[in-house]
C-alpha cells in the first residue's frame, strides 16, 4: 500500500480509508459517462496492459484472474500485451508510468488500493485509457472505467452453503486490510449465516466479523500467510470448521492450517474467494468448499475488446448474480457433501437475489 495508508493503518484509523473507499463505490455508478472513443484500433496495433497489486499475478486470486483474461484476450484478438508485476505499494506509480512509456493504449490496474496512482496517471495522461478492478472515484474521470462488483450477493450464498454444511455449528470469515472490498465479502458472508438462521431456526454462529459493527478480524495485509493461519487455528479452536478468509495470499495461511486440522483428524473446509479456488489453488482442493467468484478475466476481456473497437467509455461494468459478473463456484469434490436440499435453496435464492426479490445490501456495494 502507499506511504500514506501504512501510516494511516499504524494509527489505526483504516476505517476512515474505508469509510471513503465505500462512498467511492456507492457513487460510482452515479456518474455521466463521456461519448464512446470512435477509433478503432487493428489488432497489431493495439496494446493492452496490466499492472498488479503487491500481491503479484501468481497470487492464485484476483491478480491471477485478471491477468489469465488479458493473456487470453492476447490469444483471441491477436493484440500486444505488457504487463508490470508491483512487488511492493511504492511500486504502482513506477509501474504505471512504465506502461504509459511503453505504449499501451488500455492499462488495467488490480486492486483498490491502485486507486490513487491510477487517477494520477490518467489525469496526466488523458489520451490514454485505463479501467481499475475494485475502484471508483467519486468523480468519474473521463479515461478511467472502474470494474466492479456487487460481491456481497455471491457471498450471501456462500454464507448460507457455509450454514447449511457445517458440523459443528460455527464458521468463520477474517479480512485482509479493513476496506470496502473486502468487508463486501463479509457483510454478504454474514447476512447469509443469518438468513440460513431464519429460515431454518438455526443458530449457526459467525466468528471473524459483525456486520452490525462493522468490526472484526484482519491480518491487516495481503501478504503475511502466518498471520492467516494463526488466525485460522484461533477459529479452529473456537470451533469452526469452515473458514473463508478475504485475504489474497493470506488465504494461503488459513489453507495450511485448515490442511493440518484435516491431517489431524477434522472434517474442516475452506471457502475461497475472487476465482475458483479449486482451480486457482489445487494445493486445497481437498479442503475446498466453494468459492465467492468474481469473474474479472472475463471483465478484462470485455474492456478490452470494446477499447481496441473504439467503444471505450467510463461508464461502470458492476459484476452482479444477474449478468454473472458474480457467483459461487460449483461444488467439485465437495458435491456430494452439500445436502440436496441445501443445494435447492441456493438455486432459488440465487434467483431470488438476481431479480431482486430478496435484497442483499452492504454499506460497500456499488448503486448504479
Amino acid at each position: 500500500m502507499k506511504n500514506s495508508l501504512r501510516a494511516t493503518l499504524k494509527r489505526g484509523s483504516m476505517a476512515g480509508v474505508a469509510t471513503a473507499g465505500a462512498a467511492a463505490l456507492l457513487l460510482t455508478g452515479c456518474g455521466a459517462a463521456p461519448e464512446a472513443s470512435t477509433a478503432t484500433q487493428t489488432a497489431s496495433n493495439y496494446k493492452g496492459c496490466i499492472v498488479s497489486d503487491s500481491g503479484g499475478f501468481d497470487d492464485q486470486s484476483f491478480n491471477q484472474s485478471s491477468y489469465e483474461g488479458l493473456k487470453k484476450t492476447e490469444k483471441d484478438l491477436g493484440i500486444q500485451t505488457n504487463q508490470a508485476e508491483s512487488k511492493t505499494n511504492n511500486d504502482f506509480e513506477p509501474n504505471l508510468r512504465a506502461m504509459v512509456a511503453a505504449g499501451c493504449n488500455l492499462t488495467i490496474t488490480v486492486g483498490f488500493l491502485l486507486g490513487d496512482a491510477t487517477k494520477a496517471q490518467a489525469t496526466a495522461n488523458p489520451d490514454k485509457h485505463f479501467a481499475i478492478i475494485d475502484f471508483g472515484y467519486d468523480t468519474p474521470i473521463t479515461n478511467v472505467k472502474p470494474i466492479i462488483y456487487d460481491t456481497a450477493q455471491a457471498a450471501f450464498l456462500a454464507g448460507y452453503l457455509a450454514a447449511g454444511t457445517t458440523k459443528t455449528g460455527t464458521v468463520a470469515t477474517f479480512g485482509g486490510i479493513k476496506i470496502p472490498t473486502v468487508t463486501i465479502f463479509m457483510d454478504g458472508f454474514a447476512d447469509g449465516v443469518k438468513y440460513y438462521n431464519d429460515q431454518k431456526g438455526k443458530d449457526v454462529k459467525l466468528l471473524g466479523w459483525d456486520k452490525a459493527k462493522q468490526d472484526g478480524s484482519f491480518t491487516g495485509d495481503f501478504e503475511k500467510q502466518d498471520k492467516g493461519k494463526q488466525f485460522t487455528q484461533n477459529f479452529l479452536d473456537q470451533g469452526a470448521d469452515i473458514v473463508m478468509p478475504v485475504a489474497g495470499p493470506v488465504g494461503k495461511g488459513a489453507g495450511a492450517a485448515l490442511k493440518e486440522a484435516k491431517a489431524a483428524g477434522k472434517d474442516v473446509k475452506l471457502i475461497w474467494v475472487d476465482s475458483d479456488g479449486f482451480l486457482t489453488a489445487p494445493d486445497y482442493k481437498d479442503i475446498m468448499l466453494s468459492s465467492v467468484m468474481k469473474l474479472m478475466g472475463e471483465a478484462v476481456e470485455t474492456v478490452v475488446k470494446q477499447d481496441k473497437d473504439g467503444q471505450f467509455t467510463n461508464a461502470p461494468y458492476v459484476g452482479t448474480l444477474a449478468n454473472d459478473g458474480v457467483q459461487l463456484a460449483p461444488f467439485h469434490d465437495m458435491d456430494s457433501q452439500v445436502p440436496a436440499d441445501v443445494k435447492s435453496e441456493l438455486d432459488q435464492i440465487k434467483k431470488d437475489i438476481a431479480s431482486g426479490k430478496l435484497k442483499v445490501e452492504s454499506a460497500a456495494s456499488p448503486k448504479s
